[in-house]
């Protein structure tokens, strides 16, 4: 399956998010069956509180193609999209999103919003979620866990 492959690379782009020090989440962009763009999660690094893994890879995309119009393409992201980049991929014209895990916090692909299927917007992206849910979900379980984990041995030095 397809959907799978391409969610086991943007899991691997979480991992170097993780090995970073920052919140795993890793993003791919697919055009015609091969991969264009990836991203991970890059915030705390670049001290850009836009540096989200679709943003990075949305951007790069974009280079690669000489327009911020992505057409025909698609986003693999290990964590359901918050609404800043899902308002970046409407305006990118993605056909595509497929994450993995659910963001019961901040997802706006029908966790808290379901924002690409408002009728209203001018442009509507197809929408696949629980591609490898269950290895998403473990790792930012476990990176979450090791975080807590270190700030309680920290306040307890």
């Amino acid at each position: 399956m397809l959907d799978a492959h391409f969610m086991r690379l943007a899991l691997a782009q979480a991992e170097l998010a993780r090995a970073a020090g920052e919140v795993p989440v890793g993003a791919v962009v697919v055009k015609d069956g091969e991969v264009i763009a990836v991203g991970h999660n890059q915030p705390i690094g670049r001290h850009d509180p836009t540096a989200h893994a679709e943003i990075v890879a949305l951007r790069l995309a974009a280079g690669k193609l000489g327009n911020y119009r992505l057409p025909g393409c698609a986003l693999y992201v290990t964590l359901e999209p918050c609404a800043m980049c899902s308002g970046a991929m409407m305006h990118a014209r993605l056909a595509r999103v497929v994450y993995a895990a659910s963001d019961p916090k901040t997802g706006v692909c029908g966790s808290v919003l379901d924002l690409f299927a408002q009728a209203a917007l001018n442009h509507h992206t197809d929408v696949v979620g629980g591609v490898l849910a269950r290895d998403a979900s473990a790792m930012l379980k476990t990176f979450f866990a090791e975080r807590r984990a270190a700030a309680r041995r920290s306040v307890a030095d």
